[in-house]
């Protein structure tokens, strides 16, 4: 009985009320990411004739996955849809015509030091360059953020714009991934945005609680509890099987915290390209507390042309998903165009392709 006892407590202890697991910290977790394509192919039982094409391909973006999100992925499996997100290909080397290093003029919006201005009534800040997990499509690939990073000059040039530009009322902080920067550095940052009476909401987009639910931890929840802006979370999950368990603990947490959960996915060919895919992704995300936001189709990025997917495709898949879902589960189909005031819905009278 006394075993018993003392194994009940043990067990009890590894857990706070709200779910954190004890064991390693984010930040060493985050520093155990695999980032070697050979590692990565003999981790998941794959062909290693994949690794020669992977280093390649990794010279100008480099691999990066955490552990966790490996063991999510089947071995053996090469054209599994978590693993296609992360691996390294060959294709990454093509030259596309359309596809280009700036797909959606973030250069030409610059307000100030890792400030972004493209929309009214929002602004973006670049708050790092560093992510928790290198996403093969994804739009910043090829971003400067050596120069453009708010952190750069402590924040200071992108709070005096704002300062003087009572018209935003609403902070992105994006990336890079925000949360790849320490709690003390979120609060200073928050902090400052405070000072400002206009700033009415705080819009964070991450990638962390879908590929490292272990940084939703008791600091960064102290953290989101103390910032008293309406407060945002925009995640980025694109497959249903992106979303385990500690991914449900860490968004209950987050809901907890007086957050909305929101999420955006890339519409992505070999990951997602099916109605059933995006229709059971919508599902699993609002069984998690999340509703689903938006369907970008891909930013054509220079690199990602292999992701691409045909509009009408796109807008065939959307179609299927008005029929299969409820309203409030079917994400906005949306582009970015550069120099549009606001994302742009993507619509048509596409005459249906047939299911491949």
């Amino acid at each position: 009985m006394i075993a018993a006892t003392s194994q009940a407590n043990q067990l009890a202890s590894s857990f706070d009320p709200v779910g954190i697991a004890a064991g390693p910290g984010w930040q060493r977790l985050l520093a155990d990411a695999v980032t070697d394509p050979k590692e990565l192919c003999s981790l998941l039982e794959l062909d290693p004739a994949l690794v020669l094409p992977a280093i390649a391909a990794a010279k100008g973006f480099a691999l990066r996955v955490p552990r966790g999100y490996v063991a999510r992925m089947r071995k053996g499996d090469p054209n599994d849809p978590l693993l296609l997100q992360v691996l390294p290909l060959a294709a990454e080397l093509d030259v596309v015509a359309g596809f280009v290093t700036d797909p959606v003029g973030d250069l030409d919006r610059r307000a100030a030091q890792g400030l972004l201005h493209k929309y009214h009534g929002r602004a973006l800040l670049v708050t790092t360059g560093a992510c928790a997990i290198h996403c093969r499509y994804c739009f910043r690939r090829h971003f400067p953020y050596q120069d453009e990073s708010a952190l750069q000059q402590g924040w200071q040039a992108a709070i005096e714009h704002l300062r003087a530009d009572p018209s935003v009322e609403e902070v992105i902080l994006s990336g890079g991934d925000p949360w790849s920067l320490s709690d003390r550095r979120l609060k200073q940052l928050t902090d400052a945005l405070q000072t400002l009476p206009h700033i009415r909401r705080l819009r964070i987009h991450t990638r962390y609680p879908i590929v490292l639910p272990e940084r939703i931890d008791f600091g960064l929840l102290d953290w989101l509890r103390g910032v008293r802006l309406q407060k945002v979370v925009v995640m980025h999950a694109n497959h249903a099987r992106e979303l385990d368990e500690p991914v449900r603990q860490a968004c209950q947490r987050l809901a907890s915290a007086g957050v909305t959960l929101l999420n955006q996915s890339v519409l992505l060919k070999g990951v997602n390209d099916s109605a059933a895919a995006l229709a059971e992704l919508s599902e699993a995300l609002f069984e998690t507390h999340v509703l689903p936001y938006y369907l970008h189709v891909l930013d054509k990025v220079q690199g990602s042309a292999h992701f691409d997917l045909a509009e009408a495709r796109a807008l065939e898949l959307h179609r299927e998903l008005l029929a299969r879902l409820p309203g409030y589960l079917v994400p906005k189909l949306v582009r970015e165009v550069a120099g549009e005031p606001s994302k742009t819905p993507v619509i048509g009278t596409a005459e249906p392709l047939a299911e491949h």
